[in-house]
């Protein structure tokens, strides 16, 4: 009976998300409404509160509204232009320069935001104008804005890593080095699907202009603030100096001093960046309630039991259960945002894939590069509608092919760490910090 109740409930939960319910409150009421009929009102308002109170206090979520303001101080210093010239004066001259340089100006930009929409917003009004300028394929242009933007979840310091963090249990300091070398590498795909297509086909990007040595190094000096803020805050973590919530307050005292110091930040972009970071902060947490006390329904039912020993018992080969869950994802990212996709699955996912051997470090990178192409999959794909309010003139379906091809720097990373998981386990094996 409370199987059948549970099940009855995901769907319920499943409904309500499709007809545009807030992923908070279609997974919170869902909850509230299962509990009440297995264990009773009494239970189920004891089982909301202790959840809100015990997540919301607890000292590791304090690092999700101080990463989300060091993002936000970052972005109203105008650093992103500071990167996008400095990459442009390297690998401008290439073929499909300006689309390589977008894809390592928003590579940087991530390593100080963590979020995918601001790299794709700020970088898309400093890179569209110039591909313009130099007749850049409409599809190309755009596409590489908005899948170089995911960039911003994969490498750290990430929200979405905090998130799965929280919900698994799982640590952070590890997560953030586990996502350094598939995001660089990542990169570096990106670029050269970019760097082929414009060899055979100039005419989709043509060459930009040629940087002397001396503007290159030049370049270098006004990246600075970013790799003060990464090396800080990574290296911090990495090196066991302080914990990520520590980290994350460095980061956002480095940011507003890094702004005022150079004198971009703004009492109105100041106070913006809060007005944001409170919003931002607020919508992960509901989020996070609902979907724990999702997981406790389930648990409470025995969905999550049933599910995993019946998968577990099929004795499938794990990597085709891998195989299953990128479709799965693929899927999920055609209906759901990222967090949705993400507290939806991870209740029955993740015990799965730990009952199956798979390191919850590595499971996090998968889960991360997913996301990242779920930020691009019609229809619901956030980057592109953010590249598309940039570019008015381009129709949505023009982005979604144009990022078609791209599209497999993401699948080749994600099948190399398969094949070789130390690409992501690698950094977190060797950190001096906590693990």
């Amino acid at each position: 009976m409370e199987l059948a109740i549970g099940i009855t409930f995901i769907c319920i939960m499943i409904v309500l998300m499709v007809l545009g319910v807030p992923i908070a409150f279609a997974m919170g009421a869902s909850a509230m409404a299962g509990l009440f009929f297995v264990a009773g009102p009494d239970q189920a308002i004891m089982q909301a509160s202790l959840v809100a109170w015990k997540e919301c206090t607890g000292f590791t979520m304090v690092c999700i509204p101080l990463f989300v303001l060091m993002g936000q101080l970052v972005f109203y210093t105008g650093v992103a232009g500071d990167l996008y010239r400095a990459a442009y004066a390297w690998f401008g001259r290439m073929p499909g320069g300006l689309g390589i340089a977008s894809v390592w100006g928003c590579a940087a930009f991530a390593a100080v935001t963590g979020s995918s929409v601001a790299a794709a917003a700020t970088m898309g009004t400093i890179a569209l104008p110039e591909m313009k300028r130099y007749k850049y394929e409409d599809g190309l242009a755009t596409a590489t804005v908005a899948i170089a933007g995911t960039l911003g979840i994969l490498i750290p310091p990430s929200i979405t890593f905090v998130f799965y963090a929280i919900l698994t249990e799982t640590s952070i300091g590890a997560l953030f080095m586990a996502g350094v070398v598939p995001g660089v590498m990542t990169a570096a795909f990106y670029a050269a699907v970019i760097y082929v297509r414009c060899k055979l086909n100039p005419a989709l990007g043509p060459r930009g202009e040629r940087a002397s040595w001396e503007t290159r190094f030049r370049s270098l000096a006004t990246v600075w603030p970013a790799l003060v803020l990464f090396f800080g805050v990574l290296g911090g973590i990495y090196a066991g100096v302080f914990s990520p919530t520590e980290a994350a307050g460095a980061g956002a005292a480095g940011s507003l001093f890094i702004g005022l110091m150079m004198n971009r930040l703004k009492l109105k972009g100041y106070l913006e960046s809060l007005m944001d970071t409170g919003r931002v902060a607020a919508m992960i947490f509901a989020i996070i309630i609902g979907g724990i006390l999702f997981a406790r329904f389930l648990t409470l039912t025995g969905v999550t039991e049933w599910l995993v020993s019946g998968i577990v018992g099929l004795k499938m080969n794990r990597y085709v259960i891998v195989s299953l869950l990128v479709v799965v994802y693929i899927f999920l990212g055609m209906i759901l945002d990222v967090f949705g996709m993400i507290i939806l699955t991870m209740p029955i996912v993740y015990p799965v894939m730990t009952a199956m051997g798979f390191d919850p470090i590595w499971f996090g990178v998968f889960i991360v590069i997913m996301s990242e192409v779920a930020l691009v999959t019609p229809p619901v794909g956030a980057n592109v509608f953010v590249v598309a309010g940039i570019a008015r003139n381009v129709p949505l379906m023009t982005i979604f092919k144009g990022v078609a091809p791209l599209l497999a720097g993401n699948f080749a990373v994600l099948a190399l760490m398969v094949a070789f998981p130390q690409i992501a386990l690698w950094l977190p094996t060797t950190m001096l910090g906590p693990k």
